[in-house]
């Protein structure tokens, strides 16, 4: 019996995975406005019926394609920090142990390069909000996962406290408290303010805004999350 239900639960799971990579070939032709299970369905060639049993709705749907992207974003990031912390990376310090400074470089690079990559998928998660979608809680942990990780490389860098106003610095002190964060709330502000930075960056880069004045961005990239290491103290 259990090996039949965990034959059946693999079937699921791949007719759930060509369901959502045909719908992510739709993003590159249709963008998240206008994916839809009937188009979907179509060009599988099954009637929208027998997806509804594996996503009762579009925004379902839409929610499976987002937790994947920020996933596989994530997993980039995360592997590139794993790589250098072996030791595949620049340099590490005295004790063996990777720089932070040399982690922040690689995760921002990995981010970009999955963006660069995964264009349509980036667009999904940092592009304009899809009409009447209201992303569910579900998304929350898997998008934490690229601020967490540049959060704990500041950490092992030893990043200071700095001067911040009272309101921010109460609700930076409620996220410290809900994700045990071992940062100080000044010093988690600056990181907060480097994490919006390379996004903001990839954005400008993916959506056309550098075109003129750093296109190709490769450079503007590396001096920027250079920047931004020198900002938050590594």
């Amino acid at each position: 019996m259990n090996a039949g239900r965990t034959a059946r639960d693999r079937a699921r799971a791949e007719v759930a995975q060509e369901i959502k990579d045909e719908a992510r070939r739709h993003l590159v032709t249709e963008g998240a406005h206008g994916l839809s299970l009937r188009a979907v369905s179509r060009s599988l060639g099954v009637a929208s019926s027998a997806l509804y049993r594996y996503f009762p709705s579009r925004d379902d749907l839409l929610t499976a394609l987002i937790i994947d992207a920020y996933d596989a974003m994530g997993a980039a990031a995360e592997h590139a920090d794993s790589e250098i912390r072996k030791g595949r990376g620049k340099s590490a310090d005295s004790t063996g142990e990777a720089e932070p400074r040399d982690r922040w470089l690689a995760v921002c690079r990995a981010v970009r390069t999955w963006a660069v990559n995964h264009r349509h998928e980036y667009e999904l998660i940092y592009g304009s909000p899809v009409p009447g979608y209201e992303a569910p809680k579900d998304t929350v942990a898997p998008a934490t996962r690229v601020p967490l990780l540049l959060t704990a490389i500041a950490t092992a860098g030893k990043v200071e406290d700095s001067s911040i106003g009272h309101g921010l610095r109460s609700q930076l002190s409620s996220v410290i408290g809900m994700n045990s964060i071992d940062l100080p709330p000044g010093a988690l502000a600056r990181v907060m303010v480097a994490w919006t930075q390379l996004f903001g960056v990839i954005s400008f880069e993916l959506f056309g805004q550098l075109v003129g004045s750093a296109d190709p961005a490769d450079d503007f990239f590396d001096f920027s999350a250079a920047a931004m290491a020198d900002f938050v103290g590594l």
